[in-house]
């Protein structure tokens, strides 16, 4: 579905056109047109394909989708492929941005994401001064946005550790701590799946040898790769955190199991020399002297009872009771 389809001239933007016109504008020098497709068919793609002139083998990637997110250069355009992460509710939605850039072109097309890009395009028509560089600074406008919608995604994954922090120390070692750990792992991963590549990818962009639609860009790009080593240092560390909350959940049930059963071996002491005594006094055979005693059986129970409450002294100052 098409969302935009604009033409821009020195910095501003010069009128929206419809999809045949795009290739007239194209042809301009001193324009290049953005356009912004949604969950986008072959159809529509075969016919951006015309015309742009993209690539075959780039608008097969964007027809699949679920690329790993990178950048690829073909003669005098370039073709990325982005991730969208973003909670949506109480779960993590994973969608795909693929751009395609040439000299005078930005076509964005987005998958199964559920927040659109206007915004990016209100910014770069704020900026006049930077869309003259054209294609290049669009790319970067996208990327920006694009990484920056990775942090409250990974600001919400933190503050769900430390809830989950917070019940394991309160005495809450159920198994759903276990299994809310792992799931906070995995949506770490995809985080980590998504900024991961896009590092090595960045990193063409700015110093040394550099796309032409990308020259002049270098400062930016830069600026894009420092939010994402933040970003991949932050999820690394996160990452171990849950691993070592997960060993120190673990750590503190075997210590809760270790208390239930010293507390159940102390009763079962308490209860053993009763049925001990009981076992020896109640055989009633012949030649037993208490049988003949008026006193036996109140010696026998308080023999039990001075016995069983020393055990239970000494259980209670050892802690296990």
């Amino acid at each position: 579905m098409l969302i935009n389809c604009v033409a821009y001239q020195d910095g501003k933007k010069l009128a929206e056109i419809g999809k045949r016109e795009i290739s007239a504008y194209v042809s301009r020098p001193d324009c290049f047109v953005w356009v912004a497709l949604r969950d986008a068919d072959e159809a529509e793609l075969q016919e951006m394909k015309e015309e742009f002139g993209l690539h075959e083998l780039a608008v097969e990637d964007s027809l699949h989708g679920h690329q790993r997110p990178k950048i690829e250069e073909y003669v005098d355009s370039l073709f990325a492929v982005l991730h969208t992460v973003e909670f949506v509710g109480e779960e993590l939605s994973v969608g795909e941005l693929d751009v395609f850039v040439g000299p005078n072109y930005v076509l964005s097309v987005r998958n199964n994401a559920p927040k659109g890009f206007q915004d990016v395009r209100a910014r770069c028509e704020r900026e006049p001064e930077l869309l003259r560089f054209g294609s290049g600074y669009v790319l970067y406008a996208l990327m920006d946005a694009a990484v920056d919608r990775y942090f409250p995604a990974l600001d919400a994954l933190e503050t769900k550790l430390e809830r989950i922090e917070e019940e394991m120390f309160g005495g809450h070692l159920a198994r759903a701590n276990i299994e809310s750990l792992y799931a906070l792992k995995q949506n770490l991963t995809t985080l980590k799946h998504a900024a991961g590549p896009l590092l090595d990818a960045v990193g063409k962009l700015y110093g040394g040898r550099v796309p032409h639609a990308c020259a002049g860009m270098g400062e930016y790009f830069r600026d894009v790769n420092d939010h994402l080593v933040r970003l991949n240092a932050t999820i690394d560390s996160i990452r171990d955190m849950v691993s070592t909350a997960m060993n120190v959940n673990v750590s503190l049930i075997s210590l809760q199991e270790n208390e239930v059963t010293k507390r159940l071996a102390a009763y079962a002491a308490l209860v053993a020399v009763p049925t001990l005594v009981a076992g020896i006094y109640g055989m009633n055979f012949k030649g037993m002297p208490e049988l003949q005693w008026s006193f036996g059986y109140p010696l026998a129970l308080g023999v039990m009872a001075v016995i069983d409450g020393y055990f239970w002294y000494r259980f209670r100052r050892a802690g296990w009771l």
